[in-house]
């Protein structure tokens, strides 16, 4: 009980740091929002249409309760071609939508109600994340939250300044079979996803955080320390929880593009997947557009955040465990 006490103190200690602390449930400030009028930030993304094409469709889902995409900002990745390319097709589709695209961000907050930040690229995301905070809207931010954990702080650390719950999640949190699962009968659990590289972010941040946001569905906070393996094809994480509960994720490069997991309970080994689609995801950021209430904890993301990056640093180092401490405490100086 030691080593967790102090595992907990030192993420309290570090978040403090930035202003943010603990946030296991939202203050006063999660009142219900006002209009349904929904903005896109960043049209370089299959995301974006995803959902554009749920809010949008001629009979959508009641579920929804009216929310529709009103009008986007396309850019948006400026030097990531695998980006740069998808935005003008992107562009004439959403405007078959009904969708105006407009030539700021704050145009279109002035248009908007709710934001859905789906830009590509991590690197701009607090930059963007900022002008919306300072809009005094709710924002849904696209995986990943941002590029760097010292930036992921920085975003959650200005939603506590400006009083705007933010809420980030891959749509594989709704994985098929997840919805089996008794977390409290959790003993370990085994995650797989693709883990493409791109060199502007951290090896995670750009894809293998699928896989890793999966793992931590099931089995909560609380990772201590992480150990990597790495090869040109395949990396293997390997995480401790503090209560002697070890989780792995494995990301792919090569194979089939695919995603799932085991699970090991008290009541036996289930299994993940396969992959769920975007409309449970959808379902919860609509909800979070009513309420204010985050279906994430933001401690939750920060140590996610914080896992990938300690995997980085195993990486690093030769495949010597890491502490998620350590890089926390290293991302708060930056």
């Amino acid at each position: 009980m030691h080593s967790l006490s102090r595992r907990k103190f030192i993420f309290q200690s570090a978040t403090a740091g930035v202003g943010l602390g603990l946030i296991d449930h939202l203050p006063a400030w999660a009142t219900p929002a006002e209009g349904k009028r929904v903005g896109i930030i960043g049209l370089d993304t299959s995301h974006a249409i995803a959902f554009a094409k749920a809010l949008n469709a001629e009979q959508p889902n009641p579920v929804y309760d009216g929310y529709k995409v009103v009008a986007a900002y396309p850019y948006g990745s400026k030097d990531i071609e695998s980006s740069v390319k998808r935005i003008p097709g992107y562009i004439d589709e959403v405007k078959k939508m009904g969708v105006e695209v407009v030539g700021s961000i704050k145009e279109l907050l002035g248009k908007t109600d709710v934001i859905l930040l789906e830009t590509n690229d991590g690197r701009l995301h607090l930059e963007q994340a900022l002008e919306v905070f300072k809009a005094g809207k709710r924002m849904f931010i696209d995986k990943p939250v941002a590029a760097s954990l010292s930036d992921t702080l920085k975003i959650y650390e200005a939603s506590k300044k400006y009083k705007i719950p933010v809420f980030s999640a891959s749509s594989l949190r709704y994985i098929k079979g997840i919805e089996s699962i008794d977390k409290k009968k959790v003993l370990g659990a085994d995650t797989y996803s693709p883990a493409v590289l791109e060199k502007t972010h951290p090896d995670f941040f750009w894809y293998g955080i699928h896989g890793v946001e999966t793992l931590y569905t099931v089995m909560g906070t609380g990772c201590k320390s992480v150990t990597r393996v790495n090869t040109p094809n395949t990396d293997i994480v390997v995480g401790i929880w503090g209560d002697g509960r070890t989780g792995t994720f494995r990301g792919t490069r090569t194979g089939k593009h695919d995603y799932g997991g085991t699970v090991f309970t008290e009541d036996g080994n289930k299994v993940l997947g396969p992959y769920g689609g975007y409309e449970p995801l959808l379902v919860d950021i609509i909800k979070y557009f009513k309420t204010g209430e985050v279906p994430v904890t933001p401690e939750e993301t920060i140590e996610i955040f914080a896992f990938m990056e300690a995997a980085d640093e195993s990486k690093r180092q030769g495949g010597k465990s890491v502490t998620l401490e350590s890089v926390l405490t290293k991302a708060i100086k930056k």
